[in-house]
């Protein structure tokens, strides 16, 4: 098939997924419809099974994939992650009794490459997912393991966003009726007006800011300088160019969002959904259902163990149980739904527009550095780490 009409269909289950996604309000994953849409319509024969490789989307995700971890670093402000340590504490928790759980039962039972298949996709997201699937396919994996990961990052929201949202809206109501709400918000008033007279080392002038094709070198030469540091440290790319974009930011020599500034950022997500794609298209049916009880085993062992982690950790930080609990839980679905989730908790708990934006500067902070700490950072180091060990 010709690459511009693959990469057509490959977007075109991509964009009916994001469709579904916002008609359920991120109740319905979107990568659970296009995944499924197309390996259903690539095993009748509807469209060929190179249809992925066709698209040269697996290129593009090559070229872009160091960048798209250098932009993540620049998602979440220095400052934000640092006020908000025990977000980032109880998601690395809930991330690390995930996996010694699942290293504990899992691999026993299915094996060593099971266990480093579903590690990383249950504790993050597609990045993760895509670095686990590249190396079980350099590692010369089964194919029934290599489409794992994929299942695994299907499946692993559907029970973590209905908990989500049914301990946040007891947390908010909670925080409503409790009066504590309007300390909170006057509280967040002060740091946003000192945070406002704080200056960066470094400002980039606001012509550079703005210009697309400058944004788009200044992460391609984040990603190079990633890729060129990871053959004298020896440690993964991936990991370095998360790093240096997180100091690149806080010290202002990239711009917060830097990926989306140069608008290439969809370009970017599509080829990371394409690599995860490609080995479920190109999968009999049998791999499917012969990954199907290790998945669904990954999902019950890792699930309970994010939550047993992320309860652990709140309650020795003694913060308040609903908001830790899902912020363990963002490690199941990232972002956006977990911003999707917290839009949909403020705006059916509060009585008002000020009570709507004293409970989102309340709840959103937390859950955002969670997500990020567990699907942007987190998973990336365990996908990495994991991936090494084969």
């Amino acid at each position: 098939m010709e690459a511009i009409y693959a990469a057509a269909v490959v977007l075109a289950f991509i964009a009916f997924g994001e469709l579904i996604s916002i008609w359920s309000k991120a109740r319905i994953p979107s990568l659970l419809v296009a995944m499924l849409g197309i390996f259903v319509f690539a095993k009748l024969g509807i469209v060929p099974e190179s249809v992925v490789d066709d698209s040269m989307l697996v290129q593009i995700y090559t070229i872009l994939v160091a960048p798209l971890l250098f932009h993540m670093g620049t998602l979440i402000p220095l400052r934000v992650m640092l006020k908000q340590w025990r977000s980032v504490i109880i998601a690395i928790s809930g991330m690390l009794v995930a996996v010694l759980l699942i290293l504990a039962i899992v691999a026993p039972l299915f094996g060593f490459d099971t266990f480093v298949a579903g590690s990383g996709p249950l504790a993050g997201g597609i990045v993760a997912t895509s670095l686990t699937t590249e190396g079980l396919t350099a590692h010369g994996a089964a194919s029934s393991i290599i489409v794992l990961p994929a299942l695994v990052l299907m499946l692993q929201s559907l029970p973590s966003m209905p908990l989500t949202n049914f301990l946040l809206r007891r947390y908010a109501t909670k925080l409503r009726d409790s009066g504590e709400l309007q300390e909170l918000a006057e509280a967040h008033q002060a740091e946003e007006e000192e945070a406002e007279q704080k200056r960066k080392l470094v400002t980039l002038p606001g012509f550079l800011v703005d210009n697309q094709l400058f944004m788009l070198f200044l992460i391609l030469v984040g990603g190079s300088a990633a890729t060129l540091l990871a053959v004298p440290t020896h440690i993964p790319s991936s990991i370095l160019a998360l790093i240096l974009g997180i100091l690149a930011a806080a010290v202002g020599l990239a711009p917060d969002k830097a990926m989306e500034r140069s608008n290439s950022f969809g370009i970017a997500m599509a080829g990371v959904i394409a690599i995860v794609m490609a080995p479920l298209v190109t999968a009999s049916v049998q791999d499917v259902i012969n990954a199907f009880l290790p998945t669904l085993t990954i999902l019950v062992v890792g699930g309970s163990g994010i939550v047993l982690g992320g309860f652990i950790a709140t309650k020795l930080l003694r913060w308040k149980s609903g908001l830790g609990m899902s912020v363990a839980l963002t490690a199941m679905y990232g972002f956006p739904a977990d911003y999707l989730l917290t839009n949909e908790v403020a705006r059916s708990i509060a009585r008002d527009e000020d009570e709507k934006e004293a409970l989102l500067n309340a709840m959103l902070p937390p859950m955002l550095v969670g997500g990020f700490t567990s699907v942007s950072a987190g998973s990336v180091v365990i996908a990495s780490v994991l991936v090494s060990l084969l």
